[in-house]
């Protein structure tokens, strides 16, 4: 069966908003004043963009919006926020931060700049492992030469016991008794 690919959602409706935090933010404790904005800033985008029944789990607020609302600590979000929100055919709203800091957009391009420079490591990394699979059958290789080289010393190790065995040995067990004394003596 044949996978199906999913298309990426169409754009319906793009606006700008000026978001007013301050007014709720206000209303709790100085420690959870940046996480009720974050609350406020979906429940605006919710109202004003028609989302069915409201539903703040459709609105996808973009990591460097959250880190612009919670840049000076959680007990001093901004006031007011520009905010770009882009809402797809799939009923999520999508919103982004319209005046993006400069040094977000530097590292922005510099992420971009390290992701187009990760497929030549990529090749580098295929050329590796093609070297490594050359070196690993040069291993096998070596390996199968020392199996070899084993099985032919026991063979021929075997042959020798084999012939050490038809050699002349003593006849009864008294001159066996006998060399062993004679060769204890010696020692």
């Amino acid at each position: 069966m044949a996978k199906e690919k999913k298309s990426e959602p169409k754009l319906i409706l793009e606006r700008e908003y000026i978001v007013p935090l301050r007014r709720e933010w206000l209303k709790v404790g100085m420690h959870k004043r940046a996480n009720r904005a974050v609350k406020e800033l979906k429940k605006f985008i919710a109202k004003h963009m028609k989302l069915y029944d409201r539903d703040l789990r459709q609105v996808k607020i973009d990591q460097i919006l959250n880190n612009e609302i919670r840049f000076r600590g959680m007990k001093k979000p901004p006031a007011k926020i520009k905010v770009l929100a882009k809402k797809y055919d799939n009923n999520i709203v999508k919103v982004e931060l319209v005046d993006i800091p400069n040094h977000v957009k530097f590292a922005r391009l510099r992420e971009e700049k390290i992701k187009k420079e990760t497929p030549k490591a990529e090749v580098k990394e295929e050329k590796k492992v093609e070297k490594q699979e050359t070196d690993e059958s040069k291993q096998k290789e070596a390996k199968d030469k020392e199996e070899a080289s084993k099985e032919e010393t026991m063979k021929i190790s075997k042959e020798q016991a084999r012939e050490q065995k038809h050699i002349a040995k003593p006849q009864n067990s008294v001159e066996k008794s006998f060399e062993t004394r004679k060769s204890q003596k010696g020692r």
